[in-house]
């Protein structure tokens, strides 16, 4: 049986779940769902790779390379690469491209559905690999590099797939012309626009890679994977079970390769320079991602930095929305790009029949907080560590930007007493005071913008998406007109809204097969996770025709 057949019913799956926008997982999200040992023998692998070369790679090079430190213990993990120079990945992976594109849509979905249940296989290796290159939490570390990441990389399939099925194979085709008639028999191809880069970022190694991997193969191209040098380990274990499957379905390992490099020999630039990479997808900070998007003759995805807005209109109780925005602020301590950074409260706000000052909205937000940061059972794991020093150093300098409500302290991590685990930082601001709030605080830094109303805190929000980018939007209201208002307001500058979150579902959530990730409308990103635009601008339609002759 081949790999297409043996999955086809799940690719099927995600097709109509794309389609329907419900609610779909490929692969269950929670520890729970899998074998017991599963955990154990995952973090006996991961202990296992620590200090040494990570041969699984089907490449092989001259020189290893590896800077990781896990932000849980500030020790490096040891874990070396093979280092390749640009020029030789980008031969390898224009050696393999003609086979892979000529596989045939079919065939390459089947490898690509094949991959994931292997990289399923690995699922608790590839958490702990995460949780000590980025700093998440278990938890987090299991389910975003995970199944989430699985799931995504399985809608970008779909998605690719579903476009690549468009037209038929061959057809014939016939002209009447009176008592004649022409017939010709033409064929349709779509070909792969050729060697593809997936530069990643050190937060979310495998969840923000994988999208722009599959999307790749599955229309025909090579990747190259650049994964940042701080958080290289979770996603070659991914990339080695690719190559896996690739040579025994026998296909050329480097249609897939992995780009290891250091901050002191780095590779992107060459690779992102180099003529013959066509497609380039780009994770990280927006000075980079600027530069990535001038790039001549290059297609590009990229999802950069935004300064996500949080619009506090009115509640019928406000304990729930914020407490629900606690959670958002503290989890990974503000690191993922849905996090929310500022906060928009007009002078009062209407709770029940009730008119709530600024200051005592701002108090109990600051309680709030303060409660899941202290309570020792949710506030260690939810914070989880920083990923770097910088983040650490950024947190202390915000201090100086404007009056602190709540200042950062260190958090102890229950097993890791050298985790780089902090508070957020609260801030308060005026609206008049943009210089403040109008960049992106990476991190858990949050501010509170105090505004005269509603309608100055939208302009506000609306003026920051369209200048600075904004991945997401959240927006509480009882008024049904306000809420149009809102939305309407938003989708001018490309943000997605989401209303009156409370409860189990926070706005830096997107699910897969559901919800699409950053617009490509706002200076955010110019890219979405996963319309069809992600999929058919790596790949052109070619068709051929042959007269047909009595």
């Amino acid at each position: 049986m081949s790999f297409f057949e043996k999955h086809k019913e799940k690719l099927y799956e995600a097709m109509i779940a794309l389609h329907r926008r419900h609610y779909f997982v490929a692969y269950p999200e929670h520890p729970g769902a899998y074998a017991e040992d599963e955990n154990a023998k995952g973090k006996a692998a991961f202990e296992n790779q620590l200090g040494k070369p990570f041969t699984q790679l089907l490449q092989k090079a001259d020189a290893q390379t590896g800077s990781e430190v896990s932000p849980y213990t500030l020790q490096k993990n040891g874990v070396t690469y093979p280092a390749h120079d640009a020029a030789t990945l980008v031969a390898n992976a224009q050696a393999a491209r003609k086979k892979w594109n000529d596989a045939g849509v079919e065939t390459r979905a089947g490898i690509l559905m094949e991959s994931l249940e292997r990289m399923r296989n690995r699922f608790f290796e590839i958490a702990y690999a995460t949780m000590h290159t980025t700093g998440q939490s278990f938890m987090m570390a299991f389910q975003a590099s995970g199944p989430h990441a699985a799931d995504r990389a399985l809608e970008a399939l779909a998605m690719a797939y579903a476009d690549l099925i468009r037209f038929p194979k061959e057809t014939d085709w016939e002209k009447p012309l009176g008592k004649v008639s022409v017939k010709l028999h033409k064929t349709y191809k779509p070909i792969g626009r050729g060697v593809g880069l997936v530069i990643g970022c050190s937060t979310f190694p495998t969840w923000n890679s994988l999208p722009g991997i599959f999307a790749n193969l599955a229309c025909g191209n090579p990747v190259i994977v650049k994964p940042h040098p701080g958080a290289v380990l979770p996603i070659a274990i991914v990339v080695a079970e690719m190559q896996r499957v690739l040579q025994e379905a026998g296909f050329d390992a480097n249609t897939i390769q992995l780009a290891a490099d250091s901050p002191e020999n780095p590779l992107t630039k060459k690779l992102a320079e180099h003529a013959a990479v066509k497609l380039i997808d780009y994770t990280g900070g927006s000075a980079f991602g600027r530069y990535i998007e001038t790039l001549p003759d290059k297609i590009v995805f990229t999802e950069k930095a935004g300064v996500n807005s949080v619009i506090i209109d009115s509640a019928e109780n406000l304990d729930p929305v914020l407490q629900n925005l606690a959670f958002s602020v503290c989890l990974y301590s503000g690191q993922m790009c849905t996090a929310p950074q500022n906060f928009f409260i007009p002078e009062f706000v209407k709770e029940g029949d009730e008119l709530i000052s600024f200051d005592v909205v701002a108090d109990r937000f600051k309680k709030q907080i303060e409660a899941l940061v202290n309570n020792p059972k949710m506030g260690a794991g939810t914070l989880a560590s920083l990923q770097n020093e910088n983040t650490l150093q950024r947190l202390h300098r915000s201090k100086q930007l404007g009056k602190t409500i709540m200042e950062a302290h260190a958090v102890e991590q229950p097993g890791f007493p050298m985790a780089m685990t902090c508070s957020p930082t609260v801030l308060v601001a005026e609206a008049k005071d943009s210089a403040i709030f109008e960049g992106e605080l990476f991190g858990p830094i949050i501010v509170l913008i105090k505004t005269k109303d509603t309608n100055e805190s939208v302009s506000l929000a609306k003026n920051m998406a369209l200048k600075h980018g904004a991945i997401t939007c959240a927006a509480y209201t009882t008024n049904a007109a306000t809420e149009a208002f809102i939305i309407s307001e938003m989708e001018d500058a490309f943000v997605q809204v989401s209303v009156n979150l409370t409860g189990f579902i926070w706005v830096n959530q997107h699910a897969a097969f559901s919800d699409l990730h950053v617009s490509g409308g706002n200076p955010a990103g110019n890219a979405c996770f996963a319309n069809p635009d992600f999929v058919n601008r790596r790949f052109v339609w070619l068709s051929h025709r042959k007269l047909v002759t009595a």
